[in-house]
């Protein structure tokens, strides 16, 4: 088992709207992919904002790949969910 870490300070005025979008568009985008595991969002209210960290676990690499491409490190963040991120960066692959 793989897992993959996500993390991003959302503006705390649109935080629950981050959630809407991995619940509703990622997750099951994922649960399609061979490979996939689950995913699980942990959230947190700091000064800056609110903290989201994403854990996905996966059966292999390769299936990481088929999601996030060649360079599995680089956070996958589509255009909408950026703009409502102050930052956000993949943390680690734990094998």
């Amino acid at each position: 088992m793989i897992s993959r870490h996500w993390k991003g300070l959302c503006k705390r005025e649109l935080a629950d709207r981050y959630v809407e979008h991995p619940k509703l568009e990622t997750f099951p985008q994922l649960a399609d992919l061979p490979g996939f595991v689950r995913a699980t969002i942990l959230r947190r209210i700091v000064p800056a904002g609110t903290e989201f960290q994403v854990v996905t676990l996966w059966q292999s690499l390769g299936a990481i790949e088929a999601f996030a491409g060649r360079d599995v490190g680089v956070a996958v963040v589509p255009q909408s969910v950026q703009a409502m991120m102050l930052s956000y960066r993949s943390q680690r692959l734990a094998l």
